[in-house]
């Protein structure tokens, strides 16, 4: 195991920057997730630890050694791609081992080797089948197998679950996580999907146009976003983001939200008549008489079994609410919504910085 140091990292497509000055460190034994939309340049990075990509700028360290000129098979790190990559021909003890075959390593070795990780992930049955015999998840579990078999310093996952349908991406979560807290490999996840995130990372890194906007444990990111990008990037259904006006005490939004007033959090020292973005998640909503919050109809119900999502038209804007107990909503119903001060969030209204 190893820790991977990472320094004033670039990456540059021609004239076109992908990633510009990144700094990230992943102590040992660590489980980081690179999370964000599409195009943040989170697999460029993986791609980059991983020796598939070239390096612009910058230096990756693992270990003590800096591999920026190293070719994979030097680098000692094993990485599972999203697609699973394994040999047709080929049954699942040979493709588990093949590595290790290349290598050079003894027949009885590779066969120990193997039948271990067989054992750790369930494929012990599986070993003689080929790869068209078995389920989508089993598949990705063979692909873990031949990263396990190698022992390497660093795992790396490139989106493995996204081609699972949802039930097995949640079984897979779990033993993904499982497997890091057997093994305690230092791994790093690729992801855009912020629920794996949340749900299996020691440290998110939220990014952004090559950037690093924040990283930090889950629910700390969650909890304190430095700004509107992650708050409404992480969390599910996302954070309610409301223009409003500072003052006497309170956030007055604009007509297109009601012209309602907003508790300040506790302790929020904003002065009187700055422009504000006011965050609230759809949980920390509750029900309030008329007149005491954001006042608006119901557009849209959506029971999800142990939750209830409701979306309030106020004015021109839609807020989200999320409630555990069961109500009974029906599209044109009106509604006031009051938000928890104590779990408001204020954020610039022209950077969107948190304040």
């Amino acid at each position: 195991m190893a820790e991977v140091t990472i320094r004033d990292l670039a990456k540059s497509y021609g004239g076109v920057k992908v990633i510009e000055g990144l700094n990230l460190d992943i102590p040992d034994g660590e489980f980081v997730v690179l999370v964000g939309p599409s195009g943040c340049g989170k697999s460029t990075l993986l791609r980059m630890i991983a020796g598939l990509e070239e390096i612009t700028a910058g230096t990756i360290r693992i270990g003590e050694r800096v591999v920026n000129n190293l070719p994979p098979s030097e680098r000692d790190i094993a990485m599972v791609f999203q697609n699973y990559a394994l040999y047709p021909h080929k049954t699942v003890a040979a493709n588990m081992g093949f590595a290790l075959r290349m290598r050079g390593m003894a027949k009885e070795d590779i066969r120990a080797r193997v039948e271990r990780a067989a054992e750790i992930l369930g494929l012990t049955p599986y070993l003689d089948r080929y790869p068209r015999a078995l389920s989508g998840g089993q598949r990705q579990r063979v692909a873990m197998g031949r990263a396990i078999v190698r022992d390497p310093q660093v795992f790396l996952f490139d989106e493995p679950l996204s081609n699972l349908d949802a039930k097995l991406r949640v079984q897979m979560r779990a033993e993904i996580r499982e497997l890091h807290q057997r093994l305690e490999t230092t791994t790093v996840y690729v992801t855009h999907d912020q629920i794996e995130a949340m749900t299996m990372a020691d440290k998110i890194v939220v990014m952004q146009a090559g950037r690093i906007e924040q990283s930090g444990a889950p629910l700390d990111v969650y909890d304190r976003p430095v700004n509107t990008f992650v708050a409404t990037f992480i969390g599910s259904p996302a954070m309610n983001m409301i223009p409003g006006v500072v003052r006497g005490g309170a956030v007055e939004t604009d007509a297109a939200a009601g012209g309602a007033r907003l508790p300040l959090p506790p302790g929020a020292a904003v002065a009187e008549g700055r422009a504000v973005t006011y965050g609230v998640r759809p949980e920390a909503l509750d029900i309030g008489a008329p007149g005491s919050g954001i006042a608006g109809t119901v557009a849209v119900v959506e029971p999800t079994g142990s939750e209830t999502h409701v979306v309030l038209r106020a004015g021109d804007r839609d807020l989200v609410a999320q409630f555990r107990e069961r109500h009974t909503f029906r599209p044109g119903d009106a509604l006031t919504l009051v938000p928890d001060p104590a779990r408001a969030h204020l954020f610039d209204a022209g950077t969107g910085a948190r304040l």
